[in-house]
């Protein structure tokens, strides 16, 4: 007898939907993803306990004839693609057919569609159709689903705690609120709206109805092209950065993805504006030739594969980079309301919805503002030409660490050593991207002994060292000789530098990229060779600094991501001290 056996549709749908239906959210995100093939323009997901107990989904899409709904729960039904081509051109969220099947056979789902005159209502249990009728016309779509996983406990006991599962829900419906602003979200649970967007098409105002005030005054615009892409969306001003990378949110042709080489431009992107340990907020959405993007690779279709990888990686580095360059980056102690731009119930609104939501935030850590929005005013980008003008007048230090210097726009607080790292920085980096290098010969020449290990790899690397400037030779058994050196290196700190280059060039054992092994040079020279905290300095040596600082090409932060300078207004001041009172 055959021991090869041919599933039957139940198990096979069965263990589809363990790839399909990890948790809740997974739930909502393919039955909205169904609404927004099918043109909704409104989205309602009502959720219980959570979605533990039941998750509803309401659109105003095309909805469903009568002949169609029976075929959605079918395994491999689709009505995105048709033949084999159209896998190198799909412009749909699905395409697989087996959201729905999946999801019935291992819950209770009751679905109600209309996409004319007469509606139908559906009724499944585990895969099996158990009820349909003919109901009421009202065009959209109304899914239901309960008692998910029901009849898999094995997947039941991994789902996890009402709070866990909301708070994966929430973050679902922000990613498509952003990934479609001209759709109008509602995210409730127990009747209770924790998230609404107009879907009014205006990305900055669903930054804003999703963040808050204080993130969405905060974002630069970036927009740019190349022959292959086009890049549209907001970055955060490096103030406000996050612990995680949950705030990088990218979309290729409106879908959410998940992407290592789009996620490292955006971070590559911030290199010395924000420390290592943090990461901005981004909303960027990617527009292309569907035959450039493959999505076919796993059934949640959030992984995909890019052509031309490197292309969209240096169009995303550079746009973020020069706008982040082109943007005045000191930091406000304090953020003036612009009330002209504002509706004049903006403040008592805002009174309202706070207190609203302290209340609600005792039952629920996931629930999000939902401010009045007014258009900001697009303002004129202030370019680091204009920083360059900037005069300080030093007046004082404090704790040995602060300078305070003021001019006619208020006070500023500069942290010495962090300045004088971001001026040392460019410095080193710009002496070590020059093409004619001078060098000085030294007086008593530097031996430097090394492990049998360490010696192989400074010998197999000693061109990286000699077209730094350096005149080194092999001396004797595992020891190298520094008769000559660049003559960047800072005076009386030779031998120091010479050790933590070399250091650094054993670490990478080689392997690096030239560019990046140049900046991680600049970087610990300027650390190490820099004035440190409680460490007092004159008041010629505190201007010159000062001077050096606003003609950087970026003075706002230290190389490690610090700032270093942040502005205390005018009205900053009289604010604190209750000369102004609004």
């Amino acid at each position: 007898m055959s021991k090869i056996k041919v599933m039957s549709e139940s198990l096979a749908n069965k263990i589809a939907a363990g790839e399909v239906v990890e948790k809740i959210s997974s739930v909502v995100k393919e039955l909205c993803e169904n609404s927004l093939d099918a043109h909704a323009t409104n989205i309602s997901v009502s959720l219980l306990d959570g979605g533990l107990k039941q998750i509803e989904v309401m659109d105003d899409g095309d909805g469903m004839d009568h002949d169609d709904v029976r075929l959605a729960f079918l395994p491999h039904a689709t009505s995105k693609i048709t033949k084999e081509d159209d896998l190198f051109f799909i412009d749909t969220l699905g395409f697989r057919g087996e959201a729905l099947p999946s999801i019935a056979s291992v819950s209770k789902v009751v679905l109600k569609t209309c996409n004319k005159d007469i509606g139908t209502l559906l009724e499944v249990k585990g895969g099996t159709i158990v009820k349909e009728e003919l109901s009421d016309a009202k065009l959209g779509t109304t899914i239901i689903v309960t008692d998910l996983f029901y009849n898999t406990p094995a997947r039941l006991k991994y789902l996890k705690s009402e709070s866990a599962e909301l708070a994966s829900c929430v973050s679902l419906i922000e990613r498509l609120a952003l990934s479609h602003d001209k759709v109008s979200f509602t995210l409730k649970n127990n009747e209770k709206i924790l998230l609404r967007t107009t879907g009014s098409g205006n990305l900055h105002k669903a930054i804003h109805e999703i963040y808050g005030l204080n993130v969405s005054s905060k974002m630069i615009e970036i927009k740019n092209s190349n022959d292959d892409f086009d890049i549209y969306g907001y970055v955060c001003k490096p103030e406000i950065l996050k612990s995680n990378r949950n705030h990088f949110i990218t979309m290729v042709n409106d879908r959410v993805v998940k992407n290592y080489d789009i996620n490292k431009a955006i971070n590559d992107a911030y290199y010395t504006y924000k420390p290592d340990t943090k990461f901005p907020i981004v909303v960027l959405k990617i527009n292309t030739d569907p035959t450039l993007i493959d999505v076919n690779i796993h059934p949640t279709k959030q992984d995909i594969k890019l052509s031309k990888i490197n292309e969209l990686y240096d169009l995303i580095y550079n746009s973020i980079k020069d706008a982040l360059y082109k943007t005045l980056l000191i930091p406000d102690a304090i953020k003036k309301p612009e009330y002209n731009e504002i509706k004049e119930d903006y403040v008592e609104h805002f009174v309202k919805e706070v207190e609203k939501e302290v209340d609600e935030y005792k039952e629920s850590s996931q629930v999000a503002l939902d401010l009045s929005y007014t258009e900001e005013k697009e303002s004129p980008t202030i370019v680091n030409e204009e920083l360059k003008r900037l005069v300080l007048y030093p007046i004082g230090v404090v704790h040995g660490t602060y300078i305070i210097a003021e001019n006619e726009d208020g006070m500023y607080l500069i942290d010495q050593h962090a300045a004088q790292e971001r001026v040392n920085y460019e410095r080193y980096l710009k002496a070590l991207k020059m093409n004619e290098i001078k060098t000085t010969g030294l007086l008593f020449p530097i031996t430097m002994e090394f492990s049998a290990s360490e010696f192989l790899i400074v010998k197999n690397n000693i061109e990286v060292l000699q077209n730094m400037g350096f005149q080194v030779e092999e001396f004797g058994v595992n020891t190298f000789v520094f008769k000559e050196h660049p003559t960047w290196l800072k005076m009386g700190y030779e031998e120091e530098s010479i050790h933590k280059i070399v250091d650094l060039l054993i670490h990478n054992n080689g392997s690096f990229d030239p560019i990046k092994f140049n900046e991680h040079i600049a970087i610990t020279l300027a650390c190490k060779m820099s004035i440190k905290a409680n460490m007092h300095i004159g008041p010629d040596a505190i201007e010159e600094l000062l001077n050096e600082l606003v003609l950087c090409d970026n003075p706002y932060n230290c190389p490690h991501g610090r700032p270093t300078i942040i502005k205390f207004s005018i009205y900053d001041l009289e604010r604190m001290f209750k000369r102004v009172m609004n």
